[in-house]
């Protein structure tokens, strides 16, 4: 009988694919299976109808901007792995992030929680980071603009020159619509224990701090960063 290497392959394929199935609705078409080990580079949280509600993912395989189901390019996310939360439309509203590396003796490390405005930025976020030898971590808080952001904005400022791209980013925060910082409480790259507080424009307007020497003071401040009232110890 003469050796046919096709159907051999054609009956060899189908055997596996036969078996593959069985695995899978044996082991996991009831959502029951169990793994001591699993190692992807990328999984999506999914809900019956298909929308996305969470993405955790490796560096090289983290999304961009996750917006009502549709994914826009952010070069400027390329050095975290982490997880991305998004609501029940499929928009990103929150996530936690993380990465590290030491390069020619230099450091740089992070972490960062967050969570979104509908259609908008971090409100609420919690992070740490280490740069050059200075160390900071805290929790703030963020005011944002009713208006949706635009999910398009990574590409166009990576498109323009450092120059076009400061000047756009100063007259989003001038008008308000790149949001406004509100409250700081943490420990800033001086090593200072500070608290922050700031108007809807974003103007500090008091200040509690505590140095790492042990110097306490209480600031209040005027709309133009002048201290009007203040008050020491050591």
């Amino acid at each position: 009988m003469r050796f046919d290497a096709t159907r051999a392959l054609i009956v060899y394929s189908g055997v596996l694919t036969a078996a593959f199935a069985w695995i899978l609705l044996t082991g996991a078409g009831k959502g029951d299976g169990a793994f001591d080990t699993l190692t992807v580079h990328r999984l999506n949280l999914t809900e019956n109808d298909g929308t996305v509600r969470m993405v955790l993912a490796s560096r090289d395989h983290f999304p961009g901007i996750l917006w009502h189901g549709q994914e826009h390019r952010r070069p400027d996310r390329n050095d975290a792995a982490g997880f991305i939360f998004l609501n029940d439309e499929g928009t990103e509203n929150g996530g936690l992030i993380f990465g590290g590396k030491s390069e020619g003796g230099k450091i740089t490390n992070f972490g960062h929680l967050s969570f979104d405005q509908y259609e908008q930025d971090q409100v609420v976020n919690l992070e740490q980071g280490e740069e050059a030898g200075r160390r900071y971590g805290g929790l703030s808080v963020n005011d944002y603009p009713a208006t949706p952001l635009d999910p398009d904005l990574p590409v166009k400022l990576s498109k323009m020159t450092p120059q076009a791209r400061e000047a756009a980013l100063g007259a989003m925060r001038s008008s308000g619509a790149g949001g406004q910082p509100r409250a700081f409480f943490g420990k800033s790259s001086d090593r200072d224990a500070l608290l922050a507080l700031r108007d809807a424009d974003g103007r500090v307007r008091l200040r509690m701090r505590v140095t790492a020497a042990g110097e306490a003071s209480i600031e209040f401040l005027d709309a133009q960063g002048k201290v009007i009232r203040a008050e020491h110890a050591t």
